[in-house]
């Protein structure tokens, strides 16, 4: 991977709202003796209930919350969860820092920025390398690129993907 590399998504907006802890998406209630697809099929139930359904039936989609997502997460599984549900990428106002890192170490690429005019159904496409958010074909948004440590995590899928290819850090 080189410095200058690029990663990049699609696909239909989920909204959220603020303050989606992974208790939301990841409860203890799913979770003993559940494999991930059942946890998958039930995430999000008690804020939008058929938010797994239309994700699915979308074939995949960018969630988009507002502030906070992940907040109180050190749940690693939450991640796996979305990655199950074909969750392309979270675009949200803010992010928990235990849950923004777990989603980089886990592989999925997240967007900061003001998510406010973003509408369910909407077509979103992120251009994390270059901090730029589309929404309909239009540039809508702009945030602070990722880094490019953290794009090469991303895209290897993940911290442990990344480390096995790559154990010293040299991937310029």
């Amino acid at each position: 991977m080189s410095a200058a590399s690029t990663l990049m998504t699609r696909g239909t907006a989920f909204i959220l709202g603020d303050d989606v802890n992974t208790d939301i998406n990841c409860s203890n209630k799913y979770l003993p003796g559940k494999d991930i697809a059942y946890v998958a099929a039930h995430a999000f139930d008690a804020l939008a209930p058929t938010i797994a359904s239309d994700i699915a039936a979308a074939g995949g989609g960018i969630l988009v919350a507002g502030d906070h997502f992940g907040i109180n997460s050190s749940r690693e599984q939450a991640v796996h969860v979305m990655r199950a549900m074909n969750v392309r990428a979270i675009v949200a106002r803010s992010f928990g820092r235990q849950f923004f890192r777990n989603a980089i170490n886990n592989g999925m690429p997240l967007f900061e920025c003001d998510t406010s005019q973003i509408e369910s159904g909407q077509l979103l496409e992120v251009d994390f390398s270059l901090g730029v958010l589309k929404v309909n074909g239009l540039a809508a948004q702009r945030s602070v690129p990722l880094p490019n440590e953290i794009l090469a995590i991303l895209s290897m899928g993940g911290l442990i993907p990344f480390l096995q290819k790559y154990p010293d850090w040299n991937f310029a």
